[in-house]
């Protein structure tokens, strides 16, 4: 399959209320693609899409749940009546609750319906219709916490990696009748979920944090290929092969970075 060129193809990209959402919302509608954008947060969307329209770009505003089934038919729907057949889906909604074993269950079925769930859902009803048409493209914004260990964040973590299973599983179904799979694997980025994360973001993220922009960009990059991994951070790779051929050791170094979380958790009277 050639290089993916926006220009003129429809373009879904969910959780594009704000964050890595908005930033891929902006760049593709900047190379001229009908961006559909899709948030449940209805006012972020409007924002994204007046950004997107105020530079002379095509964009519609899709606000709604992307997570289940409905959601995503509703969706489909909504991008197939505003601009035709889909050509990519950036599969970018994520969330991030809960934190250690006190993560509740009502934590971790969310995080299972919207980082995981959220790409079946899209693939069973595009992918088909990709196979019939000669291709489309599925992105999926899975984290570095997919390839590699987030301390802290069970419930994240163990989606993430869900994430990547799954676009593993799709690409080596379907690569060969013309749909390409890329799973995006940033370490921190500059967004209210990193905001939101507490000691971690000082820690582990604040050091490397990209802004969003640098993230569209190594994705706009990526699409001219078709490799599996986007790596933002291109330091992760290195850190995949290391957790990939010596797991004992990668494991006592994580252990270490959490012994020093809990320190600062621990000066700082959090009991996380």
């Amino acid at each position: 399959m050639p290089a993916f060129d926006p220009a003129g193809k429809t373009v879904v990209v969910t959780g594009a209320g704000n964050g890595i959402g908005a930033g891929l919302a902006v760049a593709m509608g900047a190379r001229g693609a009908n961006v559909v954008v899709a948030d449940l947060d209805a006012a972020g969307v409007e924002r994204t899409v007046a950004s997107i329209t105020g530079a002379g770009g095509s964009a519609v505003a899709a606000p709604g749940d992307a997570a289940s089934q409905a959601g995503v038919d509703a969706l489909i729907a909504k991008a197939e009546d505003a601009f035709g057949p889909i050509d990519a889906w950036f599969a970018n909604a994520g969330v991030d609750r809960g934190r250690g074993l006190e993560a509740t269950d009502a934590d971790w079925d969310l995080s299972w319906n919207v980082n995981v769930l959220a790409h079946v859902h899209a693939a069973r009803r595009l992918v088909p219709q990709w196979v019939e048409r000669g291709g489309g493209r599925f992105v999926v914004t899975a984290s570095a916490a997919g390839l590699l260990t987030m301390l802290g964040a069970p419930a994240y973590s163990v989606t993430k990696h869900g994430a990547v299973a799954f676009a593993e599983w799709l690409s080596a179904t379907y690569r060969h009748r013309g749909v390409v799979v890329q799973a995006i694997c940033p370490q921190g980025v500059q967004t209210r979920m990193l905001d939101d994360s507490g000691p971690l973001e000082e820690l582990l993220s604040h050091d490397v944090a990209l802004t969003v922009e640098d993230v569209a960009a190594a994705v706009e990059r990526a699409l001219e290929g078709e490799d599996f991994l986007i790596l933002p951070h291109p330091e992760v790779a290195g850190y995949y092969q290391a957790r990939a051929t010596a797991p004992d050791r990668w494991l006592t170094g994580m252990n270490r970075l959490q012994q020093r979380l809990d320190t600062k958790l621990a000066a700082e009277g959090d009991d996380r």
